[in-house]
Order: C-alpha cells, then sequence, then structure tokens
C-alpha cells in the first residue's frame, strides 16, 4: 500500500502508513470486533440487553464468515493495518470479469479520515489497470454509501436493502 497523510502529518512529518496483511486464525476476536462496531447504530434502537446484543451479533459474524469462506473461497480475506496496527478488514474477490469488494469496514477511531477512500482508490487503480470494473453492495442506510457515489461508484440494481454498486474504469 501507500502512505497516508493525515491532519496530524502536518505537525509530524513521519506519514502514516497504511498496508494489508492476511487474515490468519489468531485475528478472528479482532474481526468480529471491526463487525461489531459496524452494527452499534443498528442495534442501539433495540431493547435488548446488552447479553442478547452480543448473542445476536456473534451469530451474525460466525454466519457471514461461514459464508464468506463457502462462497468466496479464493477471495483475499486482509487485515487492514495502520503503521503496521490492526484497524479494519478488506476482502476482495478478484473474478475474470470483474473485482468484488466483499467488505470493507474500519473501527469508529479510523472512519472518515481517508483510509477507506485510500483503499478503494488502490482497488479503482488496479481495475483501471485490468480493464475490470469494481462491484460492490451497500446497505441503503450505510453511511460510506456516499464514499462510494464520490469515488464514481453507480447503483445498478437495488437487492433487497442493498443497493449493488458498480464503477467502470474510464475508457472501458
Amino acid at each position: 500500500m501507500r502512505p497516508y497523510f493525515d491532519a496530524v502529518t502536518l505537525l509530524n512529518p513521519m506519514p502514516l502508513t497504511i498496508a494489508l496483511r492476511p487474515v490468519c486464525s489468531e485475528d478472528e476476536e479482532f474481526l468480529y470486533q471491526v463487525y461489531a462496531s459496524t452494527r452499534t447504530e443498528e442495534l442501539a434502537v433495540t431493547d435488548w440487553d446488552q447479553g442478547q446484543k452480543q448473542g445476536f451479533l456473534r451469530m451474525q459474524f460466525d454466519a457471514q464468515h461461514r459464508y464468506y469462506q463457502e462462497h468466496y473461497a479464493n477471495a483475499a480475506f486482509s487485515v487492514v493495518l495502520l503503521n503496521e496496527r490492526p484497524i479494519g478488514r478488506l476482502y476482495v474477490a478478484r473474478w475474470n470479469h470483474e473485482i468484488r469488494i466483499m467488505d470493507v469496514a474500519l473501527l469508529p477511531d479510523h472512519r472518515r479520515a481517508g483510509i477507506g477512500s485510500s483503499l478503494l482508490k488502490d482497488i479503482q487503480a488496479e481495475a483501471a489497470v485490468a480493464g475490470k470494473p469494481v462491484t460492490i453492495h451497500v446497505e441503503q442506510f450505510n453511511p460510506a454509501l456516499h464514499l462510494y457515489e464520490r469515488l464514481g461508484f453507480e447503483k445498478v440494481i437495488e437487492v433487497g436493502v442493498y443497493f449493488l454498486m458498480k464503477w467502470t474504469p474510464p475508457d472501458s
């Protein structure tokens, strides 16, 4: 990946470095925490106690994890690192006809800081070289929907609570 500069960099000339590394079995609890952090607002409106929320989140995480492993066996499952510290996850399937972003999620303290944009732009650059579109399913209420639109993704179809969004490289 590439160096990432944020507002702090103006005071500290050492750039922050974003990198990816493959997920390993020791990452499961971290990956669960990332997943759970993406569901906080959604679960805040329930009348469930903390135990019920944790049980629901664990069940959903396990189901999603199994689904991804079964249906995207050849995908790249990566931990996002900021200066070698885990801060998120990026799951990408690379097929002959497209690149599919299966999931991109960062811990709350690292959202809206340009890191997600940097990751997505790297995938778009890869896709442009390969002459392939990039697709992603995005929940209709996901705040990142605006990020995808700013980066040129367009809504292709509505599937339940999701939009299938697509970015097509220039000159394709």
